[in-house]
């Protein structure tokens, strides 16, 4: 007999990976998703909301509530990724999608995350592929919902590579969902919560090259293989510059709500953010000074990329 699902609220910030994650999330028999909630971030928020509104609908998920957040971080990415939902808003699986607003609520991201983990009666896992200031203003709002957390897990961070900060004023030394808002990253480090943290050490070893691109596409008969597809094909033009190369970042840190242990590797290791340049957004190892984070630092490649396959050998609807 299934136990119970486990409760999940999904932050997300509109890119391409985050979009899929939402799709994985959505094929995940043994997950409740409480709710959606987006960043500003690596989006332009109306697009990635029409977008998030039209893979719920491909579902036939209306029953999810999707909240939009105000927040804005110190950093903003590049105009140029932000516009990457309204490249996907043009794809015909998506186009031909009518746009059903109903799962949109009044509440902010932030007010959305802190009243939904308050009334849940069973402890929220919180999956966040962006940034981490609508948990961390959530919390801020409302201390008591600390005890409702059973866990986060966070795409974020680079702790023993180089990260993915280009910048005039940077040292490559942070990931840009850590950089963008570097105070809510430190003050989530600060919070004694339970987090998993799927960094770039992890994350490096599957790009979205056209290697992979071929076997999504060897598979397109399957209607989430094709839409896959179809959205990271939309990555290939950034994919010849450095800081520009896109992985399997957000898919992996939500496939670590199924994968086998011991597709991911996690050290528990003592870190700290900065918040200076030219390191600002850096994650680092503080000992004595820190908090403690179960940090993803390698995978088994092909055990996350069998399961990536596999999952999206379906149709919307099962």
């Amino acid at each position: 007999m299934a136990g119970p699902k486990k409760r999940v609220i999904f932050d997300h910030d509109g890119g391409v990976d985050d979009l899929l994650s939402l799709v994985l999330l959505l094929t995940m028999d043994n997950i409740d998703v409480v709710g959606v909630t987006i960043t500003p971030a690596d989006c332009f928020l109306e697009d990635a909301t029409e977008t998030t509104l039209k893979i719920l609908s491909l579902f036939q998920r209306s029953d999810i509530p999707v909240a939009k957040g105000d927040l804005y971080g110190v950093n903003p990415f590049h105009y140029d990724w932000r516009a990457q939902p309204k490249m996907l808003n043009a794809l015909p699986a998506i186009l031909a999608t009518p746009l059903d607003t109903s799962p949109l609520v009044e509440q902010s991201a932030k007010e959305f995350i802190a009243d939904s983990i308050a009334a849940s009666a069973e402890p929220i896992t919180v999956l966040m592929t962006g940034p981490c200031s609508n948990l961390v203003a959530a919390i801020d709002s409302n201390k008591a919902i600390k005890d409702n957390i059973e866990q986060i897990i966070w795409m974020g961070g680079a702790v023993n590579v180089v990260g993915n900060v280009a910048m005039h004023n940077h040292d490559n030394s942070a990931e840009w969902n850590v950089y963008w808002d570097p105070f809510a990253a430190k003050r989530l480090f600060e919070l004694e919560l339970t987090i998993k943290l799927v960094a770039l050490d992890a994350t490096n070893c599957l790009p979205i090259d056209k290697a992979f691109l071929s076997l999504i596409a060897a598979q397109r008969h399957f209607p989430l293989s094709e839409l896959a597809g179809q959205f990271w094909a939309t990555t290939v033009a950034a994919i010849p510059a450095y800081e520009y190369t896109y992985h399997l970042w957000d898919v992996m840190a939500t496939s670590i709500l199924e994968l086998s242990e011991d597709a991911v590797q996690f050290e528990t290791m003592e870190l700290a953010v900065a918040t200076t340049e030219p390191s600002q957004g850096r994650t680092y190892a503080a000992p004595g000074n820190g908090q403690w984070v179960d940090v993803a630092v390698s995978a088994d490649r092909d055990k996350v990329l069998d399961y990536v396959l596999q999952k999206l050998q379906r149709s919307f609807l099962t």
